[in-house]
């Protein structure tokens, strides 16, 4: 089962957010093993990531895709994860050389300290002219650091784009991708504006820091093996907690045979009859879930074929 819960924490500006991808996750890794795998340590790198998207997606509720990227200069060129509004996601990664087995963040995407993340809010309904909006960040602090996990890459990125308080715990196995959110609520007003702190502000940040250092206790078996309500009452179980009905978050990839046709028009009859001529048919596997489409030859003439001088179908002949 897959499932995100938000939660406040009553009388303090604080929030947080607790996700757990369980089925959908399974389903991801098992198409994607069919189309070859990934090492372990990408697996992890992807369940990580999609559960901090899915933290991300649902804490803006963001009416479009969400999409975070980390590139950089190791063997994984690029790692994504995609969330829609409706908490669906996928995942996909590009290897470009051998994974060690006990790579971690800096060796997998960061080895010459190249590596930056990348994310994407790309609206549902874009206006005329409108472009997604892009943050980017480098996958350093700072004080030019490299970050190790990506916890640490968010956690950088809220700060310095949002100007948010934010604590992330990630976690993932080949069962369970999962995630703990706790966020200091932004100060409302201009004392927010001019970037000035009075005393009520200095309270309310060091209610955060309290619950955030309760949040970094969080182990990573814990967070793989406890369900959320176990986990909210063995780190906050002397707070007032107010836990809103839980989201089902699945997976799903938005790929299909109709977008492929509408790549190989992109390509056009020649570039697409020459994949023909060369390896007899055209096959289009999506990174993201491993679904193949094949088109014959006959498949891309109907593509470039006007309708009105298509045969008639055998089903209107009958």
């Amino acid at each position: 089962m897959s499932e995100l819960t938000k939660f406040l924490f009553e009388g303090l500006p604080v929030r947080g957010m607790l996700v757990r991808l369980g089925d959908g996750w399974r389903e991801m890794l098992a198409r994607r093993q069919a189309a070859g795998g990934y090492p372990r340590p990408v697996r992890e790198l992807l369940g990580e990531m999609s559960a901090a998207a899915a933290l991300m997606q649902a804490n803006i509720k963001f009416n479009g895709a969400l999409v975070l990227q980390i590139s950089g200069d190791g063997p994984v060129k690029l790692a994504v994860a995609e969330v829609q509004p409706d908490l669906s996601f996928r995942a996909t990664a590009t290897l470009v050389g051998e994974v060690p087995d006990d790579a971690r963040l800096e060796a997998l995407v960061n080895v010459q300290g190249q590596g930056r993340c990348v994310i994407t809010l790309d609206p549902k309904d874009r206006l005329p002219g409108q472009q997604p909006y892009q943050g980017i960040v480098p996958l350093h602090g700072d004080q030019r650091e490299p970050l190790q996990k990506v916890s640490e890459v968010l956690e950088h990125y809220m700060l310095q784009s949002e100007q948010l308080d934010t604590r992330l715990v990630l976690a993932a196995d080949d069962s369970v991708a999962a995630g703990l959110l706790i966020q200091r609520l932004p100060v409302e007003g201009e004392l927010n504006l001019q970037g000035k702190r009075n005393e009520d502000d200095i309270g309310q940040s060091e209610a955060f820091e309290r619950i955030s250092m309760l949040a970094a206790t969080l182990t990573r078996d814990e967070l793989l093996s406890l369900s959320s309500e176990e986990i909210l009452h063995r780190l906050f179980w002397e707070e007032t907690l107010r836990v809103f009905e839980p989201q089902q978050p699945r997976f799903a990839c938005t790929c299909s045979a109709e977008r492929v046709r509408t790549m190989l028009k992109t390509l056009g009859r020649e570039e697409s009859d020459s994949l023909i001529a060369e390896r007899g048919s055209v096959e289009v596997g999506c990174q993201f879930c491993g679904q193949e489409y094949r088109f014959d030859a006959v498949d891309v003439g109907e593509l470039f074929t006007p309708q009105r001088d298509q045969p008639p179908s055998s089903s209107a002949m009958q």
